[in-house]
């Protein structure tokens, strides 16, 4: 299935290489203006083509609704947008058909569909499938703004360089805001030179490089969730373990909890006027897989980008023989930079279907 949601569903749709991609979302409520200048920028942020960073190949993510949006306002029908492919260089993958790509679903894949799917420039497993993920993300933050609650997210870790963390007990909507403007997203800007450099070095030795994402969501009331399946970690999980190249999550002060006492890793509650608040936020947010007030904050290992220029050892499936691939084409010597807005996107989403899901808790 390619569909995810229980009150609100996200369906994406085609290739790397075909006519389109793009998104159905259905459920959104109806009456909800959208401000599609915003989405835009949205979509430019996940862009490729933009500078040394990033693939050459040049999509200006253009989208076109075509159904869902009358008069200025959601309908409450599917919101169905198309996103055309122009920039395609199918040439680059004939080889792929039966040479596997190593750290690539080609061979997972081909052995799940039965050598029927589309290959070229990864098919359906192409992150190029996460434009139509950042459409729906940029229209479920903008109802989530309305409701004062912002996703926001940097780069923690990229390539041994370091940013400084999130202020876990709550980053400003207008820090979270700031970050989506620049190019490489940290809150220390004396790191993003430094990781750019890294980048690049990896890129001229044809090679690739990852890095770890922090996110921040503010502004949700305590009681949203429900324990053991339905927990919001567990939908949060779901989700970005949608987004490619994610490897692993952890919430609060995650794997670092383990090394701690009890005494070092609770939460203690205090009354700030009216307002529980906890003094430290180990637990991001969550307790018992419902929110406790505190922001939601969550880290996702990013893995070096699968496509590098280098020699690498692989098989061919035609000749069932054991050779060596050089991968052609254009691609990013990191992923990182470009998968923060894919992941707001995939935590804006999640976070909605869960507050539409509460009947009322949350507004």
């Amino acid at each position: 299935m390619n569909t995810f949601g229980k009150t609100i569903g996200l369906t994406i749709f085609g290739e790397s290489h075909g006519l389109s991609i793009g998104a159905v979302l259905d459920g959104l409520p109806s009456g909800e203006a959208i401000d599609w200048d915003a989405v835009r920028a949205e979509m430019a942020r996940r862009a490729p083509g933009k500078n040394q960073m990033s693939t050459a190949r040049s999509e200006k993510d253009a989208f076109e609704v075509q159904s869902g949006f009358f008069n200025g306002y959601t309908t409450g029908t599917p919101l169905c947008a198309i996103i055309r492919n122009s920039d395609q260089h199918s040439r680059d993958y004939d080889q792929l058909r039966h040479l596997m790509r190593p750290g690539h679903a080609d061979y997972s894949g081909k052995i799940r569909y039965g050598g029927f799917n589309d290959y070229r420039g990864g098919g359906h497993f192409s992150g190029r499938l996460t434009a139509p993920l950042v459409f729906a993300g940029a229209v479920a933050s903008q109802i989530l703004a309305r409701h004062g609650i912002t996703v926001g997210s940097h780069i923690l870790r990229l390539a041994g360089i370091a940013d400084k963390p999130f202020t876990a007990i709550g980053e400003t909507a207008e820090t979270l805001q700031a970050l989506k403007k620049e190019t490489l997203p940290v809150l220390d800007k004396a790191q993003s030179g430094l990781m750019e450099e890294k980048i690049l070095a990896a890129k001229n030795d044809l090679d690739s490089v990852g890095g770890v994402i922090e996110c921040m969501v503010t502004g949700l009331p305590a009681g949203i969730g429900d324990p053991f399946f339905d927990s919001v970690e567990s939908q949060l999980s779901h989700m970005m373990f949608s987004v490619p190249a994610v490897k692993g999550i952890e919430f609060g002060d995650g794997f670092s909890l383990a090394e701690l006492r009890g005494s070092q890793a609770n939460d203690a509650f205090y009354y700030d006027g009216d307002v529980v608040k906890t003094r430290t936020n180990h637990n991001g947010g969550i307790n018992g897989g419902i929110t406790n007030g505190m922001p939601v904050v969550f880290r996702l290992a990013i893995k070096p980008t699968a496509s590098i220029s280098q020699k690498q050892e692989t098989i061919d499936t035609d000749t069932k023989e054991n050779c060596d691939l050089v991968i052609k084409g254009r691609h990013d010597p990191c992923i990182v930079q470009r998968a923060i807005p894919v992941v707001e996107a995939a935590a804006a989403w999640a976070i909605l279907d869960v507050c539409l899901s509460e009947k009322g808790r949350c507004w």
